[in-house]
């Protein structure tokens, strides 16, 4: 399993209205439905009002290169400009 995490930096009050537009603009549902996604999910910052963590894990980082490409994703690139002011992405290191 492949898993990274995405820090959402987002515009001043626009944390939430960001979620809702990934949901009705369909993008959320389209993530899920690819295949080898096993998880694709935000939380919010109880802390920070306009920080969002994204979780994703997906079956091998294949499956997550090929999420990168689709036009779902290019759609979710394109409306961040109107709410997110930076990103930060992680990969999940294992420690056996």
């Amino acid at each position: 399993m492949y898993t990274i995490y995405v820090i959402f930096k987002c515009l001043p009050g626009k944390r939430e209205a960001f979620v809702e537009k990934v949901k009705t603009e369909g993008i959320l549902d389209a993530v899920r439905a690819e295949d080898g996604c096993i998880r694709y999910d935000y939380y919010y910052s109880e802390a920070d009002a306009n920080e969002l963590l994204l979780v994703e894990a997906w079956e091998s980082k294949q499956h997550q290169q090929i999420h990168i490409e689709q036009p779902h994703m290019a759609a979710l690139r394109a409306l961040k400009g109107d709410f997110v002011e930076s990103t930060t992405l992680k990969e999940f290191k294992v420690i056996e």
